[in-house]
């Protein structure tokens, strides 16, 4: 396979850090230019703060109806991090594996899709702008779309054996304030009311939520309050994220974290607390052990798997129902730092997977036996 990486080093310069609307817009333009000569529609969902989110449409025939997801936006602020370089066996820069190379991966497929069959049918592409900052915006759209297909490939990075992810765990993110009286610590000490007290005290509740033989883990990131030594604090607060493998755990944290945040009061301090679920779990089902065998069927192997702690907007497409299947973008590593690369075999062995998936399930192959199903 001839690849011509020049084409993705131009995605990769081109700056789409998450708050640079101009230039995830900018990146977007890349994409439609590319996309065009495959005679897909495009439907834009313009936004004002952050980049547009974009459906690109196949003509609609008998066959499975397959969403392929991916994110425009990378974590890098404009100026800090834009190089690209490659090697023998490696290619480098922001995205090159999260995810502007699962994105490219998807564009020569749909190549060869294109060469193969003439006309492109019943595989759509939905690229979203904010997956890097928590697709708070993006999150009901995506549900809004994933519902309406049979299955949904999102292109994240694939494990280092070349797992495919069937699992994610779910997150919620919290930004916690303590309100206490501040006053003179040397003067009037007791009539002050110590805002990083209660903090301290939340704090080793919350975290004390944190079960490792139930895969949940409850971070406070950062913490901050008072003015100074000699003043007792009249305003704490912290950062705080739970990440949970399972609906019952989801439930466990979020309740126990609110029920912290409400029996702290008594104390005498006021609590507010923003924020909440930000992605549900993308649990294994038997909807998607049907696609995978389908997916090990049509490549003749059994494809390694793995469960990741990490989200994405897998776990958002999955909520929906929709069987959904992560990991399909190249392996690499180094994904949001400066030595960030992907392998370019990764990215031959995933564009030659894929077309072989695709064109199976989506033009209705006799080669398939058993077709995916939403039992």
């Amino acid at each position: 396979m001839n690849l011509d990486y020049a084409e993705l080093a131009d995605l990769i310069r081109c700056n789409s850090h998450s708050k640079n609307k101009e230039g995830v817009d900018q990146h977007g333009e890349q994409m439609i230019a590319l996309i065009e000569p495959l005679g897909y529609s495009l439907t834009r969902y313009q936004r004002e703060h952050i980049g547009d989110h974009l459906l690109f449409r196949s003509a609609r025939t008998g066959g499975k109806r397959i969403l392929l997801l991916g994110h425009l936006d990378t974590v890098f602020p404009k100026g800090t991090f834009t190089e690209f370089h490659e090697d023998e066996s490696y290619v480098y820069g922001p995205g090159v594996c999260d995810m502007k190379g699962g994105n490219w991966v998807v564009l020569n497929v749909l190549r060869n899709l294109k060469k193969q069959f003439g006309q492109l049918a019943n595989v759509d592409w939905l690229l979203v702008s904010d997956e890097e900052i928590g697709s708070d915006d993006s999150q009901s759209l995506t549900q809004k779309i994933a519902k309406q297909y049979d299955a949904c490939f999102v292109f994240e990075a694939a494990g280092k054996d070349h797992q495919l992810v069937v699992a994610r765990k779910g997150i919620a993110t919290y930004h916690i304030t303590v309100s206490g009286k501040p006053a003179h610590a040397g003067n009037h000490y007791r009539d002050g009311i110590d805002a990083n007290f209660a903090m301290a005290n939340m704090l080793l509740e919350i975290t004390s939520l944190t079960d490792f033989k139930r895969g949940s883990t409850v971070n406070v990131g950062k913490v901050q309050g008072g003015i100074g030594a000699n003043t007792i604090s009249g305003k704490a607060t912290m950062q705080v994220e739970a990440r949970f493998t399972n609906q019952a755990e989801q439930q466990r944290l979020l309740e126990g974290i609110e029920n912290i945040c409400m029996a702290i009061e008594i104390t005498g301090v006021n609590v507010n607390i923003q924020g909440g679920l930000q992605r549900t779990v993308m649990a294994p089902s038997d909807a998607q052990q049907n696609l995978l065998n389908t997916i090990n069927q049509i490549l003749g192997k059994e494809q390694p798997i793995e469960h990741r702690g990490g989200v994405s907007d897998a776990n958002t497409a999955a909520s929906t129902g929709t069987p959904t299947l992560d990991g399909f973008g190249p392996y690499g590593d180094g994904d949001h730092t400066a030595n960030e690369r992907a392998l370019k075999s990764s990215f031959e062995l995933r564009i030659e997977q894929m077309t072989d998936i695709l064109s199976q399930l989506c033009y209705r192959s006799q080669q398939v036996k058993q077709p995916i199903s939403q039992a």
